[in-house]
């Protein structure tokens, strides 16, 4: 599976494709060996999702949690993703680590993914082992419980962004999009495989009296699934450190002394500061100047206040795409997280609050494991909608791709809330599936266009003899696109709750999530643009 990918003279090229440097260069296609074992991160990520969907619930109770935490919990890790992940983004456009400049994000996300999972899912077993009082043990217990669930939550959310420059950085236009589809791919067979772990009674099997109990063995599987998924994602396809590309490529120019600043261009979408003092630093950058060494472009400083004027500053249609994508992860999450309690309560008629001996209770348990069920058929069809999304790209291009993803989770989410019946409901869930393929591939291939239309356009102004367009860098552009995800959790975690509250049904959540993606569908057609 190697092919071309190790040429050291394509690698130097392709790493800095995206600074604008080298945004012309023709990189090498990669083979489809090399592009599966770089979506195995996304199969890792979502097997340790699924596990945490089927058991942070269980564990949170087991430790006794608080109800009045329980916002906190959910709110804390997106709140912390929403703030950081733009800037950490834009950090990594220029990372000058000997290994690359996503892969040290990446390789340190996962460390904390696997660090939260260990927290949250033994947190009360080493606790038990270490404090002998019952009431330091609960503040303990709840306490170290808590810190792995947001640590795991934070890092498994953040680290899509990473993931997905890294794909960028290295990858021709059509590899991307393959790239993407594999991405989708796998993130539903990984999804479908932890739920169906998930769903195994683990007390009753011999592994699960050798390890302890069923948290323990899905620690088990959860730790070694992550650590051969990301072993083998950061082996797939090498990057070239910035600094030797930016050493080797040109020499040096001379820069301008403290040419005047242009006040139209103190701040750019994607940029970090580069004034001081009302002129232009020629320690850091030039940017629209050909005289720019592009040694000296690696050595910016990030600051808040950039970064900011920069994000509120972006281009129009990269605002119109964050939006659209902030409208549907607010309407997936919303039915997605209370889906199996929507399964128990109005599907089944059955009541969580009553007697754990009830019958009205025991009705609600099976309609939870049979949403576990729909669950697994959502990430199954997710995975089979993004292998035919090739196909179907071809006759109704991206703009029907999304419009039709949006249009189908609308209209069965609805159909779902409207007329709540256990068959037609698990069928629907194919819905569902379509909708996460959409959420995961199409956005990004959109940005994946805006930037090869940036690119060409830089060619064109490069052979014209005209000053070079700054560029800005993929891993601010992932981030920001990322970061809507988690501020569709901070909508869904501090709305819905309260929502739930005024309507007195879980059944109203269903139908905002059908509003919500009806809603998304009428944007995407409107407001987002598609490249020819």
């Amino acid at each position: 599976m190697g092919g071309k990918s190790g040429q050291p003279g394509m690698d130097t090229a392709t790493s800095l494709a995206e600074d604008r440097l080298f945004g012309f260069v023709e990189l090498p296609r990669r083979p489809t060996g090399r592009l599966i074992m770089h979506s195995m991160a996304m199969f890792g990520r979502e097997f340790c999702y699924a596990v945490e969907a089927a058991y942070v619930t269980p564990v949170l109770l087991s430790v006794g949690l608080p109800k009045s935490l329980y916002s906190m919990v959910w709110l804390l890790s997106p709140i912390l993703g929403f703030l950081l992940q733009p800037v950490v983004g834009s950090a990594s456009d220029y990372c000058r680590a000997g290994w690359g400049r996503r892969r040290p994000y990446i390789l340190s996300l996962g460390i904390m993914m696997l660090l939260g999972m260990a927290l949250y899912l033994n947190g009360d077993t080493m606790i038990s082992a270490v404090v002998a009082d019952p009431r330091r043990k609960l503040i303990w217990a709840i306490t170290i419980t808590m810190i792995g669930v947001v640590l795991f939550d934070f890092a498994a959310d953040f680290i899509d962004g990473p993931i997905k420059a890294y794909l960028f950085d290295v990858c021709s236009h059509q590899d991307k999009e393959r790239g993407l589809h594999y991405h989708a791919l796998f993130t539903g067979f990984g999804g479908a495989l932890g739920y169906l772990l998930g769903a195994i009674d683990w007390a009753s099997l011999k592994l699960g009296r050798v390890l302890g109990t069923e948290f323990q063995v899905m620690f088990f599987f959860s730790a070694l699934v992550l650590i051969l998924c990301f072993i083998i994602h950061l082996c797939s396809i090498p990057e070239a450190p910035l600094r030797d590309v930016a050493k080797d490529s040109l020499p040096p120019l001379q820069a301008p002394q403290n040419p005047p600043l242009s006040s139209d261009r103190m701040y750019e979408y994607g940029s970090i500061e580069k004034v001081q003092n009302g002129y232009v630093n020629p320690e850091l950058a030039m940017q629209g100047g050909k005289t720019k060494n592009p040694a000296e472009q690696t050595q910016r400083t990030m600051t808040m206040k950039s970064l900011l004027r920069a994000l509120v500053s972006m281009p129009p249609h990269y605002r119109c795409l964050c939006i659209s994508h902030l409208i549907g992860w607010t309407a997936f999450l919303s039915n997605m997280l209370f889906f199996t309690d929507f399964m128990g309560q109005i599907v089944y008629h059955g009541n969580p609050y009553s007697a754990h001996n009830s019958t009205e209770f025991l009705i609600y348990e099976r309609g939870v494991e049979v949403g576990c069920w729909g669950l697994c058929i959502n990430a199954v069809f997710s995975s089979l909608y993004s292998y035919f999304q090739k196909a179907l790209v071809s006759y109704i291009g991206l703009k029907g791709l999304y419009f039709m993803g949006y249009l189908l989770f609308g209209l069965g989410t609805g159909l779902i809330g409207l007329f709540p019946n256990v068959h037609s409901t698990l069928v629907l869930c194919a819905s569902f599936g379509v909708m996460s393929s959409t959420l995961y591939t199409v956005p990004f291939n959109l940005m994946a266009e805006y930037h090869r239309e940036e690119q060409e356009e830089q060619k064109k102004q490069a052979q014209a003899g005209g000053p070079d367009s700054s560029g800005r860098g993929q891993g601010l552009d992932c981030a920001t696109l990322t970061c809507m995800v988690q501020l569709a959790q901070i909508l869904v975690g501090g709305g819905l709750g309260f929502l739930v509250n005024m309507a007195g049904s879980v059944a109203v959540v269903v139908l905002t999530a059908s509003l919500a993606a009806l809603i998304g569908c009428c944007f995407v057609a409107v407001f987002v643009r598609y490249v020819d």
